[in-house]
């Protein structure tokens, strides 16, 4: 290029604008670029989509149902047409995101158009790139105006993944790049420095104002002291109630009788005389008389708050614990066998993310996604948080089969927990497990072929069963005429999903009025059918 720009001066040495655009020129292309650079490569499932349309297809003989309330979905095929697909069910709508990408090591674990990327590839880095690229920027996408997502890394692509990172979701919305120690134990033949840790990348969909976690193990030992409250709200540690400034609030200067005694501040007390007398005859308040006949007065604070939720801190930006140890012993006790999966994530490390709260809010009906879900971890992270504070989180996991994994291990794995597994027990939940397909663009029948795949993408969207009892779909006028003449056989009938292109008569609105109705949008695949030219 310099050259070409070297030909172009000398043809226009005499033409003064020309030479001062080519400076400028020149100085942009040797100027030094900050950021991330990569060759772009287009996948094989790219390919694919340009004379196919993704859909998804349930595998009945796979759905699990133990409870009443949300189903959660199991997606398997190429991640890219699941979130695709997630695109036009949940944009917006996911409040957590954790994923567990291939780390690009140049051994097998990253598999790009069917192949392994070795170490050898000159291209490795930005196939990488490119892979990761496009999911995380339909990942933003997905995400909740206060979403957070957790992404697991190592050294080999911590630096190009916070950059593009940076890029997708905004520097400022960094929230952190936490330090996992993940290893106890040394590797007796490594050469040099022992890694005992990975990287968690942490990001907002936007500047969160507060973010708090459970609080570790460590924090909840200070709260040693036990009282008849114990069984109901755990341990306490003590707190002063006197301040040690002196404010303009004359209202918290007041005596109070301990005793016989009457304990004055020293300068103030940080509770109305109101709420301190309360706590006192509630027994959530520890008097100690010093030596100098003055008093200590200190307010008991639960590790159980009077909600019932544990306290809560700051989350720490690095993590000793726990371990990939506790990974593989999940999978052995799960499956008998810790050959069935290598390198699990743990499942305390998960819930311990999707616990966050963001702005204050605790998020127990949170959706939760995960991509790359390899043996279902984040399934069992969600439920266990589910079991630990009562909550209704769902989970949508995407993966693809190879070696059978989506059934035999990560199908099975929620199953076995649901369902309770040696001395176990289970922990009821509903799934459902869809499969990726594909209708040609090409097809004479396409709009009616496309129709046979609302269904999925219903029941995906809003969480639910079509069951034909609790939950109906309305696709035509006939339907609904037919609903009509037999409603009253549906006892049990929560809500009616219902066409677009269907209308009601007066009676229907009226006998149909105390179920509600939600009409389908008829833009799951509009955008498909206009490029074909069956829609406008």
């Amino acid at each position: 290029m310099l050259a070409f720009l070297e030909t172009i001066r000398e043809e226009h040495k005499d033409d003064d604008e020309v030479l001062i655009a080519l400076g400028e020129i020149e100085s942009e292309l040797n100027a030094k670029k900050y950021g991330l650079v990569w060759e772009r490569h287009e996948e094989a499932v790219d390919v694919q989509m340009r004379d196919n349309i993704p859909v998804f297809t349930e595998c009945a003989d796979k759905e699990i149902t133990t409870t009443t309330g949300g189903v959660n979905f199991l997606l398997e095929g190429d991640n890219l047409h699941s979130l695709r697909l997630l695109e036009k069910t949940h944009a917006g709508r996911i409040d957590y995101i954790y994923i567990d990408p291939p780390y690009n090591t140049g051994s097998s674990d990253f598999r790009y158009d069917d192949s392994i990327v070795i170490k050898e590839d000159g291209y490795r880095h930005s196939k990488w790139i490119s892979f990761i690229n496009e999911r995380l920027l339909i990942a933003k996408c997905l995400l909740s105006e206060d979403g957070l997502i957790f992404i697991s890394i190592d050294d080999h692509e911590v630096a190009p993944l916070t950059l593009l990172c940076n890029e997708i979701f905004g520097e400022d919305n960094h929230v952190e790049t936490v330090i996992w120690k993940n290893k106890y134990g040394a590797g007796a033949k490594t050469v040099g420095f022992i890694s005992v840790h990975e990287y968690i990348l942490c990001y907002s969909n936007r500047n969160i104002s507060d973010l708090t976690s459970e609080l570790d193990a460590e924090s909840q030992s200070a709260y040693k002291k036990k009282d008849e409250k114990f069984d109901s709200r755990g341990g306490f540690l003590t707190q002063p109630l006197m301040t040690t400034s002196l404010g303009d609030r004359p209202n918290l200067m007041y005596p109070i009788e301990y005793n016989g005694d009457i304990i004055h501040p020293r300068k103030q007390w940080v509770w109305s005389k109101e709420r301190l007398l309360a706590a006192i005859e509630n027994n959530e308040v520890e008097f100690n008389k010093q030596k100098d006949g003055t008093y200590s007065v200190r307010a008991k604070k639960y590790l159980i708050d009077e909600n019932g939720d544990m306290r809560r801190g700051k989350p720490l930006s690095i993590m000793n614990g726990p371990f990939t140890q506790d990974g593989t012993k999940e999978i052995r006790e799960i499956f008998g066998s810790e050959n069935v999966f290598k390198f699990s994530k743990p499942s305390e490390l998960i819930r311990h993310f999707i616990s966050f709260a963001v702005n204050g809010n605790l998020k127990k009906d949170a959706t939760i996604l995960d991509f790359f879900a390899g043996s279902g971890t984040t399934a069992q992270a969600v439920m266990e948080q589910n079991r630990r504070d009562g909550g209704n989180r769902r989970f949508i996991l995407c993966t693809n089969n190879e070696n059978n994994i989506c059934e035999e291990v990560t199908y099975e794995r929620i199953k076995r927990v649901i369902e309770g597994y040696g001395d176990t027990e289970g922990i009821p939940a509903n799934l459902k497990y869809y499969r990726t397909d594909f209708v040609s663009k090409d097809s004479d029948s396409l709009t009616d072929e496309l129709l046979d795949h609302i269904k999925e993408m219903i029941q995906l969207e809003h969480g639910i069963n079509l069951d034909g009892s609790q939950y109906l779909l309305v696709l035509t006028d006939e339907e609904a005429d037919a609903l009509e003449q037999h409603w009253d056989e549906y006892k049990d009938v929560k809500a009616l999903y219902v066409s677009r292109n269907v209308l009601f008569t007066t009676e229907q609105n009226m006998l149909f009025g105390d179920v509600d109705i939600h009409i389908i949008p008829d833009d799951y695949f509009k955008f498909e059918l206009q490029e074909v030219g069956e829609a406008w």
